[in-house]
């Protein structure tokens, strides 16, 4: 196991000496320094978790030094130690990012201590960090389409205010990545992220999930009940599907947006918190607005940063960078290769018109990589739906005359048993009982997409 490292900054021999002797026998690796322009030199080729820096330094003071530490190496953790400390000295280098303050002469077992605290505070500032990468990571933005460039530009515009964010789309567009993104890059991202869907809750228990309640304010109200307005206090709020909100607590979520303050229900004191509000919804507000269904004045107060998702068919040029991550992401998961999508199945995919958007497409990836075993995915690898809306209901040119009907409905024909027998010529030749030979020549004949290789059904 790799033994933490330690910098010493400290222009007495005698000093470095006893502190590296202290902390090697507390099981760390020390090295020392005796300037501040040494330690800057030394934190910018190697990485020290802990560092102890002398106030009083020749050239760089330690404060001085201490400042420039936090630009070269901001996540190292910084102890102070001075042989004439003030409160004065201790609170600027507390307000310039110190961990801890130590007297000389320096007390073994609290310099252990001390060195201890600021390790645990530096891995839970690591552990802090990954676990950041990992959401970042997690709720990745997919597409480099125009629509999606000008989605990114305004999320980095909104998401470092507190302005109340509305996001309108349809369904499986990606509304939740955004409010998540709006809170990752604002300022309230170490604050709490707390989601509620306003259409999968009852009418009746929506306002104590909202505001929580008290013991004994209705029948089941057991204990008191913290709501999501406290929860997430000092963070932001994202209500989804907010156009199936009731009137009735439309009204009272308008009243906490204009005074951040609310009392729960059975409650008799108010609660103030600092929330800011993302909401999303997938219907036409304005609509409901006009049909009585929701207040105008509460769409006004939550509309103050509008953001429109556009969707999948809106940017298809996005579905090659969306499938290739989906399929990459779903194998890593289930321990699988990553399948390759054939260029004439991308066009299926490209041509599809996704009335799911991309949460149909991460499902029919996933279902893919899962049933799939083959690592070339083609024509007949899709879904069945995927290919009777595309290849069954392609528009053709319109031919009024026998042949053209009869070969129009030959075609549909042939491609159901091929969707049906997923691409095996022979297995669909047996099932309209006709040669391979002559269904193979029908395929040429009548531009049927052919995938080149029998898989899907074996040959009987």
């Amino acid at each position: 196991m790799t033994r933490p490292s330690v910098l010493i900054v400290d222009d007495e021999k005698g000093v470095q000496t006893s502190i590296r002797g202290i902390l090697e026998d507390a099981g760390f690796d020390a090295e020392a320094v005796s300037t501040g322009e040494d330690a800057l030199e030394i934190l910018l080729a190697k990485d020290f978790p802990v560092v102890l820096l002398d106030v009083w330094l020749p050239g760089l003071d330690g404060l001085q030094a201490l400042a420039k530490i936090r630009q070269v190496a901001p996540d190292s953790v910084v102890i102070m130690i001075s042989g004439h400390g003030s409160i004065d000295t201790a609170v600027r280098a507390t307000k310039l990012g110190a961990f801890d303050f130590l007297e000389k002469p320096l007390l073994l077992d609290k310099t252990v201590l001390v060195v201890k605290n600021a390790l645990n505070q530096y891995r839970l500032q690591e552990e802090n960090r990954t676990l950041r990468k990992q959401l970042e990571q997690k709720y990745m933005m997919i597409g480099e389409s125009v629509p999606m460039q000008a989605l990114r530009q305004q999320i980095a515009f909104a998401a470092p205010t507190n302005g109340r964010v509305l996001i309108c789309g349809e369904n499986g567009t990606g509304k939740e990545l955004v409010a998540h993104l709006l809170h990752l890059q604002s300022q309230r991202r170490d604050g709490p992220f707390v989601e509620m869907n306003c259409a999968a809750i009852p009418e009746e228990l929506i306002e104590s999930e909202l505001f929580g309640h008290v013991k004994g304010s209705f029948t089941g109200a057991s204990e008191d009940k913290e709501g999501k307005f406290v929860q997430a206090d000092c963070g932001t709020l994202f209500l989804d599907e907010v156009g199936d909100m009731s009137p009735k607590t439309q009204a009272k979520v308008l009243r906490v947006l204009e005074e951040q303050r609310f009392t729960p229900v059975g409650g008799s004191n108010s609660i103030k918190v600092d929330v800011r509000v993302i909401a999303s919804t997938n219907k036409n507000l304005e609509r409901e607005i006009e049909a009585g269904n929701f207040r105008e004045d509460l769409y006004y107060r939550l509309n103050v940063l509008p953001f429109q998702l556009p969707p999948l068919r809106e940017r298809k040029e996005d579905i090659p960078l969306l499938t290739s991550y989906f399929l990459d992401d779903f194998a890593r998961r289930y321990g699988r290769k990553s399948p390759v999508i054939t260029r004439k199945a991308m066009d299926i995919l490209e041509t599809y018109p996704w009335p799911g958007n991309v949460r149909e497409l991460r499902n029919i990836m996933e279902r893919i990589v899962i049933m799939t075993p083959q690592p070339k995915i083609d024509i007949y690898d899709l879904p069945e739906p995927v290919l009777q809306r595309t290849l069954l209901n392609q528009e053709q040119e319109e031919d009024l005359s026998l042949q053209g009907a009869r070969d129009r409905f030959e075609r549909d024909f042939i491609l159901q048993k091929l969707i049906e027998c997923k691409g095996s010529v022979s297995r669909a030749a047996q099932a309209i009982r006709i040669e391979r030979s002559n269904l193979y020549r029908k395929i040429r004949q009548l531009g049927i997409p052919y995938s080149g290789r029998e898989n899907g059904c074996s040959e009987s």
